[in-house]
């Protein structure tokens, strides 16, 4: 082809263009798509103006995080209105001009827009949102202008063999991005559906963590048959190699298959909860902090983290510190001096151990958890005593009592002048000859 020639094609192209621009029907178009426009802002700002849910931020009340979201939808009111009311636009100039060239362009615009309002709202993973932009953006404008039909038979046309399998392109890009939004939409469905099931107070925490488990593993399930329809595996396929994978189950998995079943045991039966206070029989302790499927997570006063499979509660013994009884007994003992008024300084250590806030006491008390002071024993050096009381809790992080006590008592002990005393030995030296 000459330059002349194209030159003279790109003219009448031009000219068609100017021909399609200038007339009616095009300004008949974009008037539809204005009117589409001042529609939806006018439904958009009303909603907002008189919908009581989207007028203030919920605070508090039932269903709350529900509520919440609805609230955080408002702003994307326009955009949806737009894309709802271009699409019955499209309807209706094809059935008075016959064409809606115009409108399609601006609802694929509008589409755009949507979509770029719900990533930037909604969306913070970066990887979903590189796979939003550059994947679902251009499908949803190749839809709206009604190219991706002819997209698609291309894709699949654009096959690889590998001996009896066939990969398509199609395929291809219908997995990746099918099953990129089925785990994204898992894991805001997983996460809103285990904040919903544990905010039920009218179930005890051992039941909430049973139904939130629960839930999790069945959208799981859910998720993994989706995405082997995505794949185009027949699920009836899977009885065939069933057996298989239950022989794997009971041999290659059998610690991860235990740990799951050992969890739901425990959570069924409720040994313990999050929040108890657990010693296990090597006498490591911690604060129960989360509950997996694998294992169970011991948080130390120390600041570390103690995983625990969750097979280890069913196999050994543990010792359940907090779970039927927040209060605990402890104690303390030293020696004083023989030559003590041991009566004294009874009521002294009583007095002293009550005084501390964290220590249960005062007469509404049962005799037996009010603190008391006694005699344990005689030592070679003195008389040993002991004193026991009760609080709530633990003995250890915020609730250090016993070093409280200990340093009170040190100081009661100096202002009465009672004796702790130092180990004695006496000496006897045999025989008339010695040096």
């Amino acid at each position: 082809m000459s330059i002349e020639s194209m030159k003279e094609l790109l003219a009448q192209i031009a000219n068609r263009i100017f021909e399609w621009a200038t007339s009616p029907v095009f300004y008949s178009q974009l008037g539809l798509v204005v009117l589409a426009v001042v529609i939806a802002y006018s439904v958009s700002v009303a909603l907002k103006r008189y919908s009581p849910i989207l007028q203030a931020e919920p605070k508090q009340g039932p269903l709350l995080f529900i509520r919440n979201g609805i609230y955080k939808v408002k702003d994307l009111l326009f955009p949806l209105f737009i894309v709802f009311f271009l699409a019955i636009t499209v309807d209706v100039s094809d059935y008075f001009f016959r064409q809606s060239a115009v409108v399609r362009i601006f609802e694929g615009l509008a589409v755009v827009l949507m979509i770029y309002s719900i990533l930037s709202r909604f969306v913070t993973n970066v990887s979903l949102r590189s796979l939003i932009k550059w994947i679902v953006i251009p499908i949803a404008i190749l839809q709206v202008i009604g190219y991706l039909d002819d997209v698609v038979l291309y894709l699949e046309s654009l096959v690889v063999e590998i001996g009896n399998i066939k990969i398509s392109a199609y395929g291809i890009v219908r997995v990746v991005l099918f099953g990129g939004v089925l785990f994204w939409l898992g894991r805001i469905t997983n996460r809103t559906g285990q904040r919903i099931i544990r905010q039920q107070v009218h179930l005890d925490a051992g039941t909430r963590e049973v139904f939130a488990k629960l839930y999790q593993v069945t959208l799981l399930f859910v998720i993994f048959i989706l995405l082997l329809q995505v794949m185009g595996i027949n699920i009836t396929a899977l009885a065939v190699f069933g057996g298989a994978v239950g022989v794997g189950l009971g041999f290659g998995l059998q610690s991860i298959a235990s740990n799951f079943i050992s969890g739901m045991i425990l959570l069924l039966d409720r040994s313990f909860a999050v929040g108890d206070y657990i010693e296990l029989a090597d006498g490591r302790t911690g604060v129960i902090r989360e509950l997996n499927m694998r294992s169970t997570t011991l948080e130390t006063f120390d600041g570390k983290d103690i995983m625990v499979p969750n097979e280890q509660f069913i196999t050994t013994d543990f010792i359940n510190w907090t779970h039927k009884n927040k209060k605990q007994r402890y104690s303390i003992e030293f020696q004083v001096a023989y030559s003590t008024d041991l009566h004294k300084l009874f009521d002294i250590l009583r007095e002293v151990v009550s005084s501390h806030p964290k220590v249960l006491s005062g007469p509404n008390l049962p005799i037996e958890e009010r603190p008391d002071a006694e005699i344990c024993g005689f030592g070679d050096s003195g008389v040993k005593i002991l004193i026991e009381f009760w609080m709530e809790g633990i003995d250890d992080g915020e609730n250090r009592v016993g070093g409280d006590l200990y340093l009170m008592i040190w100081d009661a002990l100096k202002e009465n002048k009672i004796e702790i005393p130092f180990p004695q030995r006496e000496v006897k030296i045999i025989g008339s000859g010695a040096a």
